[in-house]
Formats: C-alpha cells, structure tokens, sequence
C-alpha cells in the first residue's frame, strides 16, 4: 500500500467532528509533511511517530511522506492526532490490514517509546464514533471512558506494537467495560457544622431548591465560605443525561479521570485572579472556562469584587442563557454553562464596616468605593442577596448542631419535585402580587430583578408546599433584594 486513511476528531464545543486522517507515499526526495490547519503541536507529531517507530524497529521509507487532515479548512489543535497518523502510516506500509483498519476511529498522544499516553475528549470521540458506527481506538487508561458510549468496540492499548499485533492477529485486545457508577450521595462537609447563621442556612435552601444565584456580604471569619461550601451538599444528585453532558465537558478540558462519569454536581471555586478566558473559556484551544466546569453545579466566586472587571461583566450573558459563547478569529463555540452563582465578598476593602470601633477612617465611602467595582446589572442578576454577621463566642461553643445537609437536602428535592409537576405556572395570589408590584415600585426594582423576585417566592412556596404563591413568600423573598441587587 501506498496511501491509506483512517478517521479522528476535533472538537467545537463538546462535539466531536470527524477529522479524515490520509496519509500518502510518493516518489520524491524523503520528507515528512503535514497539512491541513495543523497547529504547533499536531506539527510536532512527525517526531513523536518517527521515533515510537523507531522504538518498534521499525522506519520511514526512503520516500514522500504526507499527511493530510481532512477537512483542511478545519483548525486542527492537540497532540491527539499523533495514534491515528502513526497507524495510518503503518496501514500505508502495509503492516495493518486495511479492512479492518477502516472500520475505527482513533485518538492518543504518542511517546518517544511508543507508549499512548491519555489526551482530553475520549468520551466525545467515543460518542461521535457511535454515531458513525465506528468503533474506537484510544489510550488504554481511557478504555472505561470511550466505553460509555455503549455498543461499540473498543480497542485501549497502552503501547503502539499492541495496536499492531492486535490487527496482525497475534495478540487480542479485550473490551474495557465502563466503572461502576459511583455513591451519588453526599459526602462532603454537612451543615450540621455550621452553628448558628440560622437566616444564611435558610437562604442556602431557598437557592437550592430554585437555582437561584446567591449573593452573601460580611466581614471575615464570619462562614461565607464555609456556607458556600455545604451548598452541593443540598442539590440532588444529577439525572443520567445531566451526567454525562458534564462528563462530556470535563472530558473535552482534560479533567475526567478513571473514566467515572460525574454523578454529583459539580463544586468550582476560581481564585479572584482568575482571567476572563479561564472563567468563560476561550484561550488558544477555546478550552471550557470555570462556568462551564460548573454546569448543573456551583460557581463559588469568595472575594467577588477583587476578580478582573472584565471577567465579571463576561459572567452577565451566561448567567441569562446558560450557555458561553467563545468567539474565536476561525470559529465559534459553544459550551453549557447551567450554573448556580454564588458569591462572597466582605462589605469593604479591610472588612470591617459596620463594626464598631474597628471600621478604618474611610468608612462608610470605603464601602460605597468597594461595591462600585460590581456593576448594577450583574448585581441585578443576585436573586439573593444577604448579611451574614460573625456568631457571639458564647453561641459557637454552647450552641446545639442544626439540620444535617440530607435533612435540607429531602425538603429540597421535593420542592423541585413539585416545581416540575407544576410546570411554568407561578399561581401567585392576588394580594402576593400586589405586595410584589407595590415592593418593585417602592425599591425601584428592574424588570429583571422584579420577575427574579417571583421565582425567589415560588421557589419558597415550594419549600412550604404551598400550591399558591402566597403574600408571606414574596414578603421573604423581596427581603433577600434589601440590601443588595436591587437595580
């Protein structure tokens, strides 16, 4: 044989599009070309392969050598092409039998020894595999991965001269089986631990059974973190499509280990230097940001007005949508970004303010100065937004443990059990509403904020299993816009 091919993928978003890899020897002087959008490291390739060839006792013919990644309009990013280009090669040499060769697609990373090392996106290739009814051929320590994608075969050799014996016949590679799933339970921090904050607790729960983006203020030391901390505690676990959707991101950024599909919601916590590319995505591979790591799951962004104002305001869009849109110079793309908001910040640059005989000689313009660096719309988009204070010594010490996480969790699940037998109907009564129009009047409430308002008040309806959203659950849930937020 002198040409052969066999099929990889790129990636746009979390989809896997199929890559043609060709590979052809023609007359002419020795060389090793490859074409088609290649970027520095799939140009790297031709050394990777040239020398796990080498480590088979095996080397280039004295010819041509070019290899063509098809679509050549398509950019081509990753180490990933190096497994298809080296089995294309060996096909075009005649050591693979064609055939066979043709019917699986392949992606892995290529040592200098001829080891496949694990590159990101296994579980979208495997996925786009099955769509095209092809099997799979990828890093050994990625075959439970690719076999979630169900029926197809599934070849995970840990070195190249597996791959070629396998197809010579001489040895046999088994089919990986996808791991067990594992205890969707919850067995992070419970709120049990935190003491006291009994208003915070209670606003952990109101954004957990709506998904309602949370906003808490106070000085240091005094739990937001530890608050922020025991949310995911209170989500229920994710349903199979939500899953492996997030699997799906974390495997296209590189992140999923063990193969084990993510069956809790996920828990993101970016240090406030976090650039807008690493919290929205984007970057010269327009990788999934922190948002979208977060999907179905909690973004915790602790000191909120020291992050880049940038990044910030990149956050408006997604929060709306669910969805972050990466623009890029050759082409767009998209990734899900669901995401619980919740935010920590201390109620002035030193934290002190309000604290008396403690606040610094600025006060209180150092506070205005410290919340101007959020902008009104993105704080409009806090459903919630509350004062958590510091607990007396005497009450951390003597006072008793509160409801555990599972306790919260149930009444949680069930409010979101009632909210989707109910559909889109708020069913407020009339009196809730007019209290709701005469509160968006009085505190100059946006539209925005004003609708966010309602969904707060269902959400606790909800929690009361109340059918209707009465005038004591919009009361509670204008109280959460107070302080903070309100347009």
């Amino acid at each position: 044989m002198n040409a052969a091919r066999i099929i990889s993928f790129a990636f746009a978003g979390i989809s896997a599009v199929p890559v043609e890899v060709q590979v052809q020897f023609a007359p002419g002087l020795p060389a090793f070309i490859i074409v088609g959008m290649a970027d520095k490291a799939v140009g790297e390739s031709r050394e990777r392969v040239r020398a796990a060839l080498t480590a088979l006792g095996l080397s280039l013919p004295a010819r041509r050598l070019v290899v063509n990644l098809s679509p050549a309009d398509l950019a081509k990013e990753g180490s990933h092409y190096d497994l298809p280009i080296a089995l294309a090669v060996l096909a075009a040499m005649g050591l693979i039998p064609g055939e066979e060769f043709g019917q699986f697609a392949a992606l892995g990373e290529l040592s200098l020894d001829g080891a496949i090392l694990p590159v990101a996106g296994v579980l979208a290739a495997a996925l786009g595999a099955s769509e095209r009814e092809l099997g799979l051929i990828c890093p050994a320590a990625q075959g439970p991965e690719a076999a979630w994608a169900g029926s197809i075969q599934v070849l995970a050799p840990g070195h190249l001269i597996q791959v070629l014996n396998h197809f010579r016949g001489t040895q046999v590679l088994s089919q990986p089986q996808p791991p067990a799933l594992g205890d969707a339970g919850w067995s992070g921090p419970c709120l049990s631990e935190v003491i006291g904050q009994e208003s915070a607790k209670r606003a952990l729960e109101v954004a957990a059974a709506g998904n309602h983006n949370l906003l808490m203020v106070g000085p240091p030391g005094s739990g937001k973190s530890m608050l922020a901390a025991r949310l995911p505690g209170l989500l229920p676990p994710l349903s199979a499509a939500q899953a492996l959707e997030l699997s799906l991101i974390h495997s296209v950024a590189g992140f999923l280990r063990e193969g084990q599909l993510i069956a809790r919601p996920p828990f993101r916590q970016p240090h406030h230097s976090a650039s807008q590319a690493a919290l929205v995505g984007g970057g010269p591979r327009g990788r999934p940001g922190e948002i979208s790591l977060a999907h179905h799951g909690v973004l915790f962004l602790d000191e909120w007005p020291e992050f880049q104002r940038p990044a910030l305001e990149a956050l408006r869009q997604p929060m709306e949508t669910g969805e972050a849109a990466i623009a890029r110079a050759q082409a767009h793309v998209t990734y899900p970004a669901r995401f619980l908001c919740v935010a920590a910040m201390n109620p002035c640059r030193c934290g002190m303010l309000g604290e008396t005989g403690r606040e610094c000689s600025k006060a209180p313009r150092c506070g205005e100065d410290y919340t101007a660096r959020l902008s009104g719309p993105l704080l409009d988009r806090m459903d919630i937004s509350i004062e958590v204070r510091p607990i007396a010594a005497q009450e951390l010490s003597r006072a008793p443990r509160g409801e555990s996480s599972a306790v919260v969790a149930a009444r949680v699940a069930a409010a979101r059990g009632r909210a989707a037998a109910r559909g889109d109907d708020p069913a407020i009564a009339p009196a809730a509403m007019a209290l709701a129009e005469a509160a968006a009047e009085r505190l100059r409430l946006s539209n925005r904020a004003f609708l966010r308002s309602l969904r707060v008040a269902r959400s606790i309806a909800d929690l009361a299993a109340s059918a209707m959203v009465e005038r004591a659950h919009v009361a509670e849930a204008l109280s959460f816009r107070r302080r903070h937020g309100s347009g």
